[in-house]
């Protein structure tokens, strides 16, 4: 009976790349799935879905992202304090003027799994307002993404 190759952690953690993806003028969903996938590890091949097997993702220009439709105006996001009456309410283009690193990470995390897993795999994810970041050093490489 033949078996199925599985690889190892340390396989899987051999071959870590870093990414570099410009947000100037990408719609926010788009560019979180692609992100996602990355961090996961989808886009190699040794993939498993238990392993923390993704690379490094760093995202700069962030201010320039957008959203489609009238998701500025209608969209919410909600915080809580912890405390009674702690509830926070912005609306997407709130958001999106006052901390765009949160909107983005928001939406990277909501598609990565609910779990310890998921929360290490976000830690992988590097955020830049502008168009310089101090990972200069790893040589990440340019993710080519289209603009729609």
């Amino acid at each position: 009976m033949k078996r199925t190759y599985m690889p190892s952690r340390e396989e899987s953690l051999a071959a870590r790349r870093w990414y570099l993806m410009d947000a100037q003028d990408q719609v926010v969903g788009r560019m979180a799935t692609r992100i996602a996938n990355i961090l996961r590890g989808k886009n190699s091949a040794c993939f498993v879905p238990h392993h923390d097997a993704g690379d490094f993702v760093v995202v700069i220009n962030i201010e320039g992202m957008r959203l489609t439709g009238s998701k500025l105006r209608d969209k919410l996001y909600y915080r809580h304090s912890g405390y009674p009456g702690g509830l926070r309410v912005r609306t997407a283009g709130r958001e999106m003027a006052e901390s765009p690193e949160r909107l983005l990470r928001k939406a990277v995390e909501g598609m990565l799994p609910k779990n310890r897993l998921g929360r290490s795999l976000a830690t992988k994810l590097k955020v830049y307002r502008g168009p310089d970041h101090p990972h200069v050093a790893q040589k990440p490489t340019l993710v080519d993404m289209p603009v729609r």
